[in-house]
């Protein structure tokens, strides 16, 4: 999502409140609470889980597996909820040619550097790169480069613009910082 003027270009970013980060923690919340059950359900010799007989389950070493897994896995599940709570890595670009300068604001994770905040000068910018793999794991990254600070990843890898998607956002934006574009 992005909003743009003749002198200023605003693009949101989305965290970690997505719908496959929601998806996936919840499964892993769902299938470690059951492995856990399991472990449980062996150790007690009661059946905790109506669908399985999990008196069947030896607790040693069966038993102790799954509640291992189980336990790994609610701390995992634990992990991306809180990701999600605190909307880990979501924030905005913003690039302002009226001022000449360019602010990326992202919320990291609780502490006394939650708030990261990065402004440059929009005469330090070199370029926009595009970077381009194909293969079974394509991964198209747009970034911008800034004289003396190396590159800096505009898109997530894991948003999956097909190639002319990125190139449109490059030559936009590249167009609009009026800087060349480089493909790596």
């Amino acid at each position: 999502m992005s909003w743009r003027s003749e002198h200023i270009w605003i693009e949101l970013i989305v965290g970690s409140r997505k719908t496959s980060n929601f998806c996936w923690a919840f499964i892993l919340f769902l299938g470690s609470l059951g492995f856990l059950l399991v472990g449980i359900s062996s150790y007690l010799d009661k059946n905790l889980i109506s669908l399985f007989p999990s008196q069947e389950i030896i607790f040693f070493p069966q038993g102790i597996v799954m509640s291992f897994y189980g336990i790994a896995g609610l701390f995992i599940s634990s992990y991306l909820w809180c990701t999600i709570s605190w909307n880990v890595g979501s924030g905005y670009d913003r690039f302002d040619r009226k001022e000449g300068i360019v602010c990326m604001f992202r919320w990291g994770f609780p502490g006394k550097n939650r708030r990261i905040l990065l402004r440059f000068l929009m005469k330090d910018i070199q370029s926009i790169r595009i970077e381009v793999q194909e293969g079974i794991y394509a991964r198209r990254v747009l970034y911008m480069e800034i004289r003396g600070q190396g590159v800096i990843p505009l898109i997530r890898t894991d948003e999956n613009l097909t190639p002319r998607e990125v190139e449109q956002k490059a030559a936009e934006l590249a167009s609009f910082l009026r800087v060349p574009i480089e493909v790596v």
